[in-house]
């Protein structure tokens, strides 16, 4: 049906069976209609409406009953489309949108606006003229503020949206007490920038001029969550008035952003910092009714949008430790640009994990700063969508488009959005429509590209003007009293610049310190040392038990139980597999008082089948998880199915461990080259926050790698890309061969007194190979081998000594056995970085009569270790590389083709007349 022409046989028609609808189930009729028929006394004048409705009775209903649908319909229409006719810009024109809203295109004219409607029962106005009804509308939704949410599917939310809007009108009530305070915080921000725009002329500071409105909403905010149980505020934003937010919301001084605008060194040696726009920021701070709150806003990186999957991480870190029985007293705040919320496909993998188990947070408020240009890019030019927020309808969350320039509207805005969140535990977008007062970077000419609209932002008062002469003429306060506002802020500003000048040092204070306080900051040195993983016999005895044993009143799949009993063989016949390694190492975690979260795609079963850390009840579908069921005093054992996506979730588990660095955080590619589409997190993260904002992190990326005749892309986890991002300290990079090396390496990540990525190259043809096997021993009594020596073969005899990684390993050893060839021995090299130089320096010279050296790899030449271990060894630089030549993609796609150059590789390490590979 066309809401907008006029009302004909075919809508009476429509009208008489909702009403049939209506009573015999009320419930099922969206909730306007159902004030509609709730409020109009059909009375006498049934009409054939009440029992059963036949056909033909809607020709019966007489004009004034249509006449109400029509203005239902009007009502309907502004609900809808209304925040297409809004005031919502403050420097732009609108676009012009068909059908208006024009009461001809409801069937509705001039003759009809002092009639009296009952439709005005559904805005809670009662029994009103159709004048009143549409001032009501107007009012409500064309205004400052837009609304977007009648294609949210939960009547009960459009209820209560509803009712919310109707009150006042949608127009902010606030006392003068209250209203000071907005223009306080205006101050705030419009004084702020112009002190640094005098005080730092053409530097980079990204300024929030044309939405200054944002500090006070954030204040509003942050003071009314706190009424509402929010104890932890976790905060991203990308550049644009973060130095404002910082300083006048989380309380960083002033003279700290001061000293980082004058370009000091650091403090800390061992810490590069980064520009001052993107510093990461911990506080507390005491709300005005005196309840305490904890202030975070996550370090950024310059890439649009990453830092969003970072804060929603963090914050389920938060809710799973601290508020496990009330996950909504942690909000998370994402603050976008507009060119980047509609054009970074990042913000789609965030909204879409919203509502998912292992991510959802109880609702994001998500903050358009909306600056109506993306750098020199016209919206136009940005975006197909109407708007940019439009990301917000994949799951049915409301949209508020607020003009910037109205801070009252902007507050009410921000509160309605608190209101929801904290009502529905769902998302809400807020597009604060303002403009950019300068260039992109302050050091920019806007007129080159548009000309008209920065001629119309030069004439534009700002936020703080525009209000002051609003409450002036409202008599709350007089002309002197913003000027003494700004004198005495400014004031603060230089004391705070002249105490910075005496400083010699830039001090950086690290992101959540609280949490990262028993966790020291370590060099590589410290890195290469042992830590002791042992754990005892008895301990894995019992946890094999229980994760042997599946509950003997539920149905399994007969397979299952087979696989998950075998495990109690595999140790009773000392014979670990690469499962057992995972098992026994999150059980012994867990039984220690760590928690484990497990995510990515498929990792509950195990892209391999290998895993099945969740048994599924065959009939039901219940989850098993027998990892939660080893003891009362466990830590918790998380796991979850990801959504298809690598870089949101990468960037979500990133930020979970940084928030819980007692939590083993792991992350598995279904396959290597899986890692390749969260590039920016590791570029921008995972490589280098440590030496940007001083952030140890413990996330473990388990990356499937080995060539197995499975193509170019399921071949290979791009190792030579980790390899090349590692520096001195920044990361461990690991290709272990051995179900005990992996279970004292995935140990051995929590109980060292330090946090570093990790990076682990993990098998796939290994994890049921009869020789990738451990004894229990060595899991109780081992530690983590950085390089296996080959224990099978006398030094002395040894006439070629070969270096090799991972799975090519048992290729050449294979090899070896075949050809019965006692002079070679196959040493393993199982942590790539930082690279044991020592041990392999100690094991060349123990193969003394060794007379050829052979760095072995199944990845071509320009992949793969060769390029790491020549750059951080000096004697590989003699070595005799037997690799794949030089290719463009990893491996081939014929299996045969992959087949012959595999052997190729290997029969070159046995013998250096055969360097013919292909």
């Amino acid at each position: 049906m066309d809401k907008y022409s006029f009302l004909n046989a075919a809508h009476t028609a429509y009208f008489a069976d909702l009403y049939e609808q209506y009573q015999k189930h009320p419930d099922s009729v969206e909730p306007s209609w159902r004030a509609f028929f709730q409020g109009y006394d059909f009375g006498s004048e049934t009409y054939g409406m009440e029992g059963d409705i036949v056909e033909g009775v809607s020709a019966q209903i007489p004009e004034h009953v249509q006449k109400e649908f029509q203005v239902v319909k009007l009502i309907d229409g502004y609900r809808s489309r209304g925040h297409l006719f809004t005031k919502t810009n403050p420097v732009r024109d609108r676009r012009k949108y068909e059908p208006t809203l024009a009461i001809e295109n409801f069937g509705l004219s001039k003759a009809d606006l002092d009639t009296e409607f009952n439709a005005g029962e559904t805005l809670g106005i009662g029994k009103q003229t159709l004048k009143e009804i549409i001032r009501h509308l107007e009012s409500i939704y064309c205004d400052s503020i837009g609304v977007e949410y009648m294609y949210i599917r939960n009547p009960l939310e459009i209820q209560w949206i509803q009712n919310k809007l109707n009150i006042n009108d949608n127009q902010p009530r606030f006392s003068a007490e209250e209203k000071k305070h907005i223009l306080k915080k205006l101050n705030e921000a419009v004084s702020f920038e112009s002190f640094l725009h005098t005080k730092y002329v053409g530097q980079k500071r990204f300024s929030l001029e044309g939405n200054e409105s944002l500090i006070p909403a954030l204040d509003s905010l942050i003071e009314n969550a706190s009424v509402h149980g929010v104890k932890e505020f976790v905060m991203g934003m990308a550049h644009r008035g973060r130095l404002s937010t910082l300083t006048n919301i989380f309380g960083k001084s002033a003279k700290d952003i001061f000293s980082e605008f004058d370009g000091k060194d650091y403090e800390q040696e061992v810490f590069d910092g980064d520009v001052k726009y993107h510093l990461g920021w911990t506080s507390n701070r005491v709300s005005d009714n005196g309840k305490e709150i904890n202030l975070n806003i996550a370090p950024n990186p310059s890439h649009l949008e990453t830092v969003g999957a970072v804060v929603e991480g963090i914050v389920r870190a938060k809710q799973d430790d601290k508020y496990p029985d009330n996950p909504s007293q942690v909000l998370p705040i994402v603050v976008h640009g507009d060119a980047a919320i509609s054009g970074q496909g990042l913000v789609y993998e965030v909204v879409q994990m919203a509502k998912l188990d292992g991510y959802k947070t109880n609702g994001t408020i998500h903050i358009v700063v909306n600056n109506q240009i993306g750098f020199t890019t016209n919206y136009l030019d940005g975006r197909s969508s109407t708007y940019c927020t439009d990301v917000g309808k994949v799951t049915l969350s409301p949209v508020l488009h607020v003009n910037a320039d109205d801070a009252e509207a902007v507050v009410h805005a921000m509160l309605f959005a608190l209101h929801f969140r904290m009502k529905f535990k769902r998302d809400v977008f807020i597009d604060l429509l303002g403009y950019r007062k300068y260039g992109h970077n302050e050091g920019d000419e806007p007129r080159f590209t548009q000309p008209k609209l920065y001629k119309a932002i030069s004439k534009h008062k700002n936020p703080r003007d525009i209000y002051a002469e609003k409450l002036i003429a409202e008599g709350v306060i007089d002309k002197q009293y913003v000027s003494q506002l700004e004198k005495e802020y400014k004031d603060k500003l230089e004391e705070n610049l002249e105490d910075s000048r005496k400083i010699d040092k830039t001090v950086i204070t690290p992101f959540m310190q609280d949490e990262w306080v028993n966790y020291q900051t370590v060099i590589e040195d410290k890195m290469l040392q042992a830590v002791d993983t042992t754990y005892p016999k008895e301990g894995l005895a019992k946890i094999t038990k229980v994760i042997s044993n599946l509950p003997e009143d539920k149905k399994f799949i007969r397979k299952i139980e087979r696989l998950v009993q075998s495990r109690q063989t595999m140790f009773d016949e000392d014979k670990l597999d690469w499962a057992m390694a995972e098992h026994l190492a999150y059980g012994t975690l867990l039984e220690e008082g760590y928690d484990v979260r497990i995510s990515g795609q498929d990792v509950e079963r195990g892209t391999f089948s290998h895993r099945h850390a969740v048994v599924k009840v065959e009939d039901s579908e219940e989850e098993i998880l027998l990892l939660n069921q080893i003891s009362d005093k466990q830590g918790q054992f998380f796991i979850y199915n990801s959504l298809l996506s690598e870089y949101g979730v990468v960037g979500f588990d990133y930020g979970y461990a940084m928030a819980s660095p007692k939590t083993l955080v792991i992350w598995e590619a279904q396959f290597g080259d899986f890692s390749n589409g969260a590039q920016i997190m590791l570029d921008q993260y995972i490589s280098a926050a440590e030496d940007k904002w001083k952030l140890q992190n413990g996330l473990v990326m388990l990356l499937p790698h080995g060539y197995e005749g499975q193509g170019a892309e399921h071949s290979s986890g791009r190792m030579e890309r980790y390899l090349q991002l590692c520096a001195k300290d920044n990361m461990f990079v690991m290709d272990c061969t051995t179900p005990a090396n992996m279970y004292h390496l995935l140990r051995k990540q929590m109980k060292a007194e330090f946090r570093k990525p990790l990076i682990v190259f993990t098998p796939k043809s290994l994890l049921r190979h009869p020789l990738v096997v451990s004894t229990v021993d060595e899991f109780a009594n081992g530690s983590f081998q950085m390089v296996i020596d080959d224990a099978s073969v006398k030094a002395d005899k040894v006439k070629t000594l070969v270096f090799v990684t991972g799975k090519f390993y048992y290729d050449l050893l294979e090899q070896r056995e075949d050809l019965k060839r006692e002079d070679v021995a196959l040493v393993r090299i199982e942590q790539l970085f930082p690279l044991p130089e020592q041990q392999i320096k100690d094991v060349i010279a123990k193969y003394k009569n060794a007379e050829d050296i052979v760095w072995a790899q199944e990845e071509p030449r320009n992949m793969g270790a060769y390029g790491h271990i020549l750059m951080h060894l000096d004697e590989a630089k003699s070595f005799r590389a037997a690799t794949r030549r030089p290719y463009g993609a990893p491996a081939a796609g014929s299996s045969v083709r992959s087949k012959k150059r595999h052997q190729e590789v290997i029969d070159y390490v046995f013998d250096k007349t055969k360097n013919n590979q292909r």
